[in-house]
């Protein structure tokens, strides 16, 4: 007969072996991935806030550059041509590794849903979002907010302004048919009117604007990229062969665009 001891040693043997099988069935808890993972063509989407209705602000976060570039359309919800334009200009990207190795691309299509929703210029709350900013040129009033920052909608680029840095930023609009500039923005301009039929155009900063802020408190370079007012008609093929190397020479600045 066996020893006592032997016996329990093949006991506990044969109990490690069915632990470690019977593990082996389970579902494994994989970690949950926090923000860009492996290829740089793909971009991210993060909500970054919402808007009075609760509608989500999202952006698009892509590359893995040192330098950051913010791209936004429809602050106005009744200029819409910029949504189908960043979206193309996002497939593009995707094609583009070497870029997306150089830069951190941010790109917002929609920074006023609620806007976009009523084709109104202004937020849910009757507030002109590009013009509620803390700027020094900032006037309070019933359409441009009582105080800075009193949107939701604002906040959020706020926010996102403090919190990524971007170098440079574009803000798409209507229907101006301009670049227009604020900040140490003119040779960026100069350089997208080489590659679309839209005149540099100083329309002066606005009280209380977006491009007042970064491009004045902040001295960022922003660029305010206004397009025609018919380019809501466009197929998002059409905008990009009318303004997409404009677009992709902003982020390349101050290489060119190929």
């Amino acid at each position: 007969m066996k020893p006592i001891t032997d016996i329990l040693s093949r006991f506990i043997l044969v109990g490690r072996v069915a632990v470690s099988l019977l593990s082996g069935c389970a579902p494994v808890q994989r970690p949950r991935v926090i923000g860009p993972i492996a290829t740089p063509q793909t971009f991210i989407v993060r909500t970054a806030g919402y808007s009075v209705h609760k509608r989500p602000i999202d952006i698009y976060i892509a590359g893995s550059g040192s330098e950051t570039i913010l791209i936004l359309s429809t602050i106005h919800g009744n200029e819409q041509a910029g949504v189908a334009l960043s979206r193309k200009l996002m497939d593009r990207l995707r094609q583009r590794q070497e870029l997306l190795e150089k830069y951190r691309l941010l790109i917002i299509p929609v920074a006023n849903p609620d806007g976009v929703a009523q084709n109104s210029r202004y937020n849910a709350n009757g507030i002109d979002l590009n013009r509620n900013f803390p700027a020094a040129n900032r006037q309070n009033s019933e359409t441009f907010g009582h105080f800075p920052l009193s949107e939701p909608e604002t906040r959020v680029l706020y926010n996102l302004i403090n919190d990524y840095r971007p170098v440079r930023i574009i803000s798409i609009h209507q229907p101006l048919k301009c670049i227009d500039y604020d900040g140490p923005a003119e040779p960026l301009a100069r350089r997208m009117v080489m590659y679309c039929d839209l005149p540099v155009k100083k329309l002066g900063a606005q009280p209380g604007s977006f491009g007042a802020y970064v491009g004045q408190t902040l001295a960022i370079p922003i660029i305010t990229m206004e397009l025609e007012r018919a380019d809501d008609r466009l197929t998002a093929d059409q905008l990009w062969q009318r303004y997409g190397l404009a677009l992709m020479a902003a982020i390349t600045y101050p290489e060119h665009p190929y």
